[in-house]
């Protein structure tokens, strides 16, 4: 996750502001992420955590 001016998503970088970065805010390692996109229930697993 960056700042909105570091986006790259070649790189797998996200805005801080978009859906997934702000549920993923405060998850741990195997936590399970819940959203909604378009109309659809997407799943994520936080597998890794990576501070640079």
């Amino acid at each position: 996750m960056v700042g909105p001016d570091e986006i790259d998503a070649s790189k797998g970088y996200i805005s801080i502001d978009s859906p997934l970065a702000r549920q993923l805010l405060g998850k741990t390692l195997d936590d399970e992420v819940v959203i909604e996109v378009a109309g659809q229930k997407k799943v994520y697993f936080v597998l890794a955590i990576r501070y640079s």
